[in-house]
């Protein structure tokens, strides 16, 4: 099982779809944005000793949404956990202050996304708020465990490992239920030489030539552990996955196709 608020992200292909952040779904037509103000939340700051802090564990199939992160262009999976907090607590989300233990980027999906948010107030049974949640929620969220947690307890510092999983279908035709699940290569990889491949990025390094610029994200060293990366042969999918402390933006999108061109390459 996962350890303390790990993560297991699973890649990662988006459909061309989008549902809006409110009480129903609805598409976003023609590229529409949707636009309103957010408040500022400083998901670095210590919560007062009178605050009760509470832990989650996300679900999600993320084809609909543009990521974890609340923004000014919905949807986004922040947008409708806080919309239904907001509804079940009656606190606005400076007060709620929601965390979660990464920023997913749009159509990435995620088993188990750890999260924190805050109360002025305890709960003596989660059975009633957890149901709750999930009923406010669309069918493509769920909020599959809800915790009391300690006071030092952060979604984000106290991670101790993050796992990404990315889905190649590596068939000549693409099976259409796959599509929203894995990347397509037609031509026949090697699992052996990408496997060789992806001892090289194991360890400490820096990875700033697997990174792109992040947007509106704090200042990150581009010194990251990997722990192991695997490539498992599951049919005509492969599966890589990768394991570390943390992440910089896109880096494990970046890594994956360098590891399969290791494997078109071992074929020719």
């Amino acid at each position: 099982m996962l350890g303390l608020s790990s993560l297991r992200f699973a890649a990662l292909r988006s459909c061309p779809s989008a549902t809006g952040c409110g009480g129903n779904t609805s598409p976003l037509a023609d590229g529409g944005r949707v636009s309103f103000l957010v408040p500022e939340v400083d998901e670095d700051t210590a919560p007062p000793e009178n605050v009760h802090k509470w832990r989650m564990v996300v679900a999600y199939d993320g084809t609909k949404f543009k990521g974890w992160q609340y923004q000014p262009s919905p949807p986004t999976i922040q947008c409708f956990l806080e919309n239904a907090l907001i509804r079940i607590t009656k606190l606005d989300r400076k007060k709620l202050c929601l965390v979660g233990a990464g920023r997913t980027d749009t159509g990435v999906h995620a088993w188990g996304q750890v999260a924190h948010f805050t109360t002025p107030f305890a709960y003596d049974c989660l059975d009633s708020i957890h149901s709750a949640i999930n009923g406010l929620l669309p069918p493509e969220i769920r909020v599959r465990e809800i915790s009391a947690a300690r006071p030092e307890f952060h979604a984000r510092t106290s991670t101790k490992s993050k796992i990404y999983h990315y889905k190649i279908y590596n068939e000549a035709i693409m099976d259409p239920f796959h599509n929203c699940y894995a990347y397509h290569s037609a031509y026949k990889l090697n699992p052996h030489a990408m496997r060789q491949a992806a001892k090289h990025f194991v360890g400490i390094h820096d990875f700033t030539s697997f990174a792109n610029a992040a947007h509106n994200d704090r200042e990150r060293s581009p010194i990251k552990k990997i722990t192991r990366f695997d490539v498992t042969e599951m049919g005509p999918v492969l599966q890589l996955e990768v394991e570390g402390t943390g992440f910089l933006y896109r880096q494990v999108r970046n890594m994956s196709p360098g590891t399969s061109r290791a494997g078109l390459a071992a074929l020719q």
